[in-house]
């Protein structure tokens, strides 16, 4: 079946950066859009960036110019670079097949914090 590990988060001040990865398994990675996903507390779940079979990439205007999503498809993993970390960023964060809602992973927590 499809499973999706996230890893990466953690406790940042504002202004620091992150780097989350997605090892992905039980699926074709590398003929999927993939996408990565978040949830605030108390909020919905919100795209954040999303990258093109061919390695087009596509961004919420939230993260644009800050967060860099990649893939390596000889290792069926899905990154995420995130720069400038602001405290509207602390959520919980998934990667996801397409733009899937709710993702299928337990996601990674990723806290900003002054």
């Amino acid at each position: 079946q499809v499973q999706l590990v996230e890893s990466g988060g953690g406790l940042v001040q504002p202004g620091g950066s992150l780097r989350l990865s997605c090892a992905a398994s039980g699926f074709t990675f590398s003929t999927y859009y993939m996408s990565w996903v978040r949830q605030a507390p108390g909020k919905g779940f919100q795209w954040v960036a999303g990258i093109s079979i061919g390695g087009s990439t596509y961004y919420a205007d939230s993260v644009k110019g800050r967060f860099t999503i990649s893939r390596d498809n000889a290792k069926n993993t899905l990154y995420l670079q995130m720069n400038s970390l602001k405290p509207e960023d602390t959520a919980v964060y998934y990667c996801t097949p397409g733009t899937t809602t709710p993702p299928p992973g337990q996601g990674t927590q990723v806290t900003v914090y002054s």
